[in-house]
């Protein structure tokens, strides 16, 4: 699936990751940062990517980990900085809510500073999360 919007495109094609940006845009993030490029490849392989191209230059990601029939965690979602503050993070959101493969499921995430940004798409926070730990991540 790919939604245009002037010179910004947002996909779900896989073969348009940028494998080396992602683990960049990540290696900028409080949570991936320790995440080796491996990792990082491998996460894509198992997940429903989204990406954001400028120009088709790589200069956002999300991705999603899903069943595809009741669960979706939405995860990872970052965007290049000389790109931020101008609506693309909703633009995300709003792909991934509304996308085909994903409708009827439930979609959870995990995050320390954009609550605003997320309830707007009707995510709400719950005390029921609970995660082990995972050395050198």
């Amino acid at each position: 699936m790919d939604w245009a919007q002037g010179k910004y495109t947002l996909t779900d094609d896989r073969a348009r990751v940028d494998v080396v940006r992602t683990h960049a845009l990540l290696a900028n993030t409080y949570w991936g940062v320790r995440r080796p490029f491996e990792i990082v490849s491998k996460m894509i392989e198992h997940s429903l990517p989204v990406v954001l191209l400028h120009e088709n230059t790589q200069v956002g990601f999300a991705r999603v980990v899903t069943d595809y029939t009741v669960f979706s965690w939405v995860a990872d979602l970052v965007i290049e900085e000389a790109h931020r503050g101008q609506g693309f993070g909703q633009w995300m959101i709003t792909f991934i809510v509304q996308h085909p493969a994903l409708q009827r499921t439930q979609f959870v995430l995990q995050t320390k500073d954009a609550h605003a940004l997320y309830e707007r798409y009707g995510f709400g926070r719950n005390e029921a999360l609970m995660s082990t730990p995972v050395e050198g991540l």
